[in-house]
């Protein structure tokens, strides 16, 4: 099962963290991931064009939010197809070891691809294992000080006073929780779910199974894959608009959060915050 922790109240609010509760997104990827996708994938040729891939397939796009190792393969499937690479005679790494690792493996993190990566001997695995923990060791060594976003602990104050609420996403746990403790607001949740406990969907069913109400549940994210989170288990969803978050968490406090435990959430009021966040993030890149 994803999750560890017992219900104690009737309503179960799931909070994603980077870009979401914290303003963490950009420099993790563009001081972190970034720069060891180019060292360790040998892009130092088109450095230029697989940052601007990197950002959108990670930032802003619709696939904001994935899984790291999900949205930096598609980054370099992209840079294939873009005609500036192509003209450089870059050789492209394929990855299919990682390909079929992310086919078989719900879990895809760190700590899941090391041992995967030794007990296959796949170079592929080998090298993604390699990726990965210097993004890890960058982010440990990078980001400090990064506050939540205006809004969130007020929040986190008044959602507790009804609802379980749990830190639902795909950072590794141990990040999650050097952050959350960091700025003091670890206590106010009943558990932190990283990629460790699984993916998104797959922890909000192991929260659903402990006898929440789909109605009764809130994801709140800044990505689409919150959303379809959400959505997979019949729960509601709140978004935290890339490039609005102060905003957002405005109005979730002002309004939306009252409508939640009022049990008038869900419908035309959830179905235009949908609505809304759709129009933030593009789906084609404007290189295209």
């Amino acid at each position: 099962m994803a999750v560890t922790f017992s219900k104690s109240k009737n309503f179960l609010v799931g909070i994603d963290s980077d870009g979401c509760a914290f303003d963490s997104m950009e420099i993790k990827h563009k001081e972190c991931f970034i720069p060891n996708f180019i060292k360790h994938f040998g892009l130092q040729a088109i450095s230029r064009f697989a940052r601007e891939t990197a950002e959108f397939t990670n930032l802003y796009s619709k696939t904001r939010g994935a899984n790291r190792f999900v949205s930096y393969l598609l980054a370099i499937d992209m840079l294939k197809d873009r005609p500036e690479v192509q003209a450089r005679n870059v050789t492209l790494p394929q990855l299919q070891g990682l390909r079929d690792w992310i086919a078989r493996e719900s879990k895809l993190g760190t700590k899941t691809i090391k041992p995967e990566a030794e007990k296959t001997g796949d170079p592929d695995l080998k090298l993604c294992y390699e990726w990965s923990a210097a993004v890890d060791k960058a982010v440990a060594d990078m980001v400090e000080g990064v506050p939540p976003f205006p809004g969130v602990k007020s929040a986190l104050e008044k959602l507790n006073e009804q609802a379980d609420i749990i830190v639902c996403s795909a950072t590794p746990t141990g990040a999650l929780q050097a952050e959350w403790t960091e700025h003091g607001i670890a206590g106010q949740v009943k558990e932190i779910c990283g990629q460790e406990a699984g993916n998104k969907t797959e922890i909000l069913t192991g929260a659903k199974a402990l006898g929440y109400e789909p109605e009764n549940m809130l994801m709140i994210g800044d990505a689409p894959g919150d959303m379809k989170a959400a959505l997979a288990v019949g729960a509601c969803f709140y978004p935290i608009n890339p490039g609005h978050e102060e905003k957002s968490w405005e109005r979730f406090n002002a309004e939306a959060l009252a409508k939640f435990f009022a049990g008038e959430y869900r419908g035309a009021y959830m179905d235009k915050m949908i609505a809304e966040f759709e129009t933030y993030l593009p789906e084609k890149p404007n290189w295209k």
